[in-house]
């Protein structure tokens, strides 16, 4: 472990002078691509000179500790008691950082959320979820931009298409994918009983062109007039767009931009994604059991979430986690569930590893 940490300190240095370098300066592709690294061994490295430090302070008070002087003795024994646990703590974070990547982790994101179970109360609650999530964004400086949206005639979106973008977005968002399930009393309730609705979530990463090549000669392009909720057309021009990939039958469409131009480039980022997605859940399913069952690598169909506003609660059942904060979470306090997913499936990982 410590000759791979040896390594990474190595090529961040070496990042960091060649950054200081006039030629790396003025490419900005180069500078760029650097910089992303740099900011990849960022933590680790941090972490290990943290390690190193501490480790350093033990030897150095070890031998106080051993000093004819009681008072220098008892302060340096004080100051070990305090060290030692920290080293344990620095050393598993170490673990954790140098567990294997996903290599999706830095890329930006295509959610779609649908309303499912319960009609328009689960439009509703789609919109909900689309709204927590744009908060969460924002406390993390993401940028969000709309590609396909179908509202719901009562509010919410029947449908929607957005992008994510910004630092290690699909790290983060991966753990959203599934089915997300709400008991509240809908707006439309007269009698006041709770009502139990559902919306899915699916994070894709984006596709990138070296990833993924598709031919203009395998997509059928068509065009249709934007259409608002309950399906009436809101304009006159076939502005709207939609792109099928015929080999793998896959369909998106897309009506938000102001242009058929632009929302024929945001279909085809959407369509990409989609069949790059296609291609991880393809990979995972022959990777076997252990790995799907990993948190986060659940079936897209698997309840993972329940949102019970009477009681202000918020439950992942994937890691029995609940918490009395809904109202917090549904404003954006995403981390509050996120954080302790990802530090299991962290855990689950590490587990794997030392099998």
């Amino acid at each position: 472990m410590f000759d791979r940490l040896i390594l990474i300190e190595k090529r961040y240095d070496e990042i960091s002078e060649l950054l200081m370098q006039s030629e790396i300066v003025t490419d900005v592709k180069r500078m760029t691509t650097l910089l992303k690294e740099q900011r990849g061994l960022e933590k680790t490295v941090e972490t290990f000179r943290a390690f190193k430090d501490a480790k350093n302070q033990i030897e150095e008070l070890e031998l106080l500790s051993e000093d004819k002087d009681k008072e220098i003795s008892e302060m340096a024994t004080l100051e070990l008691d305090v060290l030692y646990p920290k080293v344990e703590e620095l050393e598993e974070a170490l673990k954790i950082l140098l567990l294997p990547k996903d290599p999706n982790d830095d890329k930006n994101v295509i959610v779609e959320i649908k309303g499912a179970a319960g009609g328009d109360e689960g439009n509703i609650f789609a919109g909900d979820l689309f709204r927590m999530y744009a908060k969460y964004a924002e406390t993390r400086h993401w940028k969000i931009e709309i590609l396909n949206a179908m509202e719901g005639a009562m509010g919410g979106f029947t449908s929607l298409e957005f992008m994510i973008s910004g630092d290690l977005v699909y790290s983060t968002m991966k753990y959203e994918s599934g089915v997300h399930r709400v008991q509240r009393v809908p707006e439309t309730e007269s009698q006041g009983r709770i009502h139990t609705s559902t919306a899915t979530v699916l994070v894709m990463p984006e596709a990138e062109e070296v990833e993924i090549n598709i031919s203009w000669n395998d997509i059928r392009f068509d065009t249709f007039n934007s259409s608002g909720p309950g399906g009436q057309s809101v304009n006159t021009t076939y502005s709207a767009v939609r792109l099928t990939h015929i080999p793998t039958g896959i369909a998106v469409a897309c009506q938000e931009g102001k242009s058929q131009h632009e929302n024929k480039d945001k279909a085809f980022r959407l369509l990409k994604s989609r069949i790059y997605d296609n291609m991880i859940q393809e990979q995972l399913e022959k990777e076997g059991e252990q790995r799907r069952s990993l948190v986060g690598r659940g079936d897209r169909s698997e309840k993972i979430r329940t949102y019970n506003y009477p009681q202000n609660r918020v439950s992942d059942h994937r890691i029995n986690l609940t918490i009395q904060r809904l109202d917090a979470v549904m404003e954006g306090r995403l981390d509050l569930v996120l954080e302790p997913l990802i530090n299991e499936f962290q855990k689950r990982q590490l587990a794997g590893t030392n099998e």
